[in-house]
């Protein structure tokens, strides 16, 4: 790898604040077209390129079946490489200027109904045990927060305040926020906390969610359990955690909450683009969060 490379992978980590996977995802599209340019132009380095030799590389990705998605993943990476260099005067001009991203299909993401999620939580309503318990707690917090699947698996014990009824999170590059928990989910957190005492705990005792050895869960599990218990009570293609938080979000804004009181809560510089983020209070968050959303109706 380069030096340029090297010093692009330090900005991802500590400017940029990317996670382990996004910076390894950049860094690997950057060696895959450092291999192509070599094979094609019998050149090594890729600091100093022209668009004709980025758009050959479009082209045999294209033709070799990678998707439009992919393919614009991997020039978002070239796009990021190029801006670096501009910023650190190691280039002019970035060769990305004239490139525009290839057309994808927009996906409709679906989100449950209230009679789904509904049913899902009251096939759990009398279970007992320490997976139960837990399983259900998942699917709730996860359906009245909106948190993100690695939020909730790197959720830790020490970032639960039930006193007050929050929970902290650490979101993309590794930004914090503080989420309200509707009191019917607090008392869930004491239920499942008695419980976990009975789990073999070890390394991953910090974690507020474990397996039933004690270990601290991973994004398979989440998505296996999400789509496990939706499979029987709905119909729609995607059953995944994000599919979830979509659903949080919709119920919300279905239900009269404000626009920008969602934004916060989901942790989002904004839910489109055109529109400009607003900062609510806490307690303004919860207030709206508690009267929007169906199960704080309870």
């Amino acid at each position: 790898m380069s030096t340029n490379k090297d010093a692009f992978r330090d900005y991802l980590q500590l400017e940029k604040k990317y996670s382990t996977h996004t910076v390894t995802a950049y860094c690997d599209d950057l060696d895959s077209f450092e291999s192509f340019h070599k094979s094609h132009f019998d050149q090594e380095e890729i600091d100093q390129v022209g668009y004709g030799q980025i758009r050959n590389w479009i082209v045999v990705l294209v033709n070799s079946a990678v998707s439009n998605v992919s393919v614009n993943r991997k020039m978002a990476s070239l796009k990021a490489f190029y801006k670096f260099l501009v910023k650190t005067k190691q280039i002019e001009t970035s060769p990305m200027l004239r490139h525009k991203a290839l057309k994808v299909p927009k996906i409709i993401q679906i989100p449950f109904s209230e009679k789904e999620v509904t049913e899902v939580l009251n096939q759990l309503q009398t279970t007992v045990g320490f997976e139960d318990i837990r399983n259900k707690l998942i699917i709730d917090l996860l359906y009245t927060t909106g948190m993100r699947r690695a939020e909730l698996i790197h959720l830790k014990m020490a970032n639960i305040d039930l006193a007050n009824r929050v929970v902290k999170v650490v979101g993309k590059r590794n930004k914090e926020r503080i989420i309200p928990i509707l009191p019917v989910i607090a008392d869930q957190f004491n239920w499942y906390l008695k419980e976990r005492t009975s789990v073999l705990v070890g390394k991953d005792e910090d974690y507020f969610f474990l397996t039933k050895k004690g270990l601290k869960l991973n994004d398979s599990f989440v998505y296996r359990l999400i789509n496990s218990y939706f499979s029987t009570v709905s119909e729609k293609v995607k059953k995944s955690p994000h599919i979830l938080r979509h659903t949080f979000a919709t119920h919300l804004l279905n239900n009269g909450a404000d626009l920008n009181s969602v934004k916060e809560l989901l942790g989002h510089s904004s839910l489109a683009s055109t529109q400009i983020y607003t900062h609510n209070s806490l307690s303004e968050l919860k207030s709206v969060y508690k009267e929007a959303h169906p199960r704080g109706r309870k």
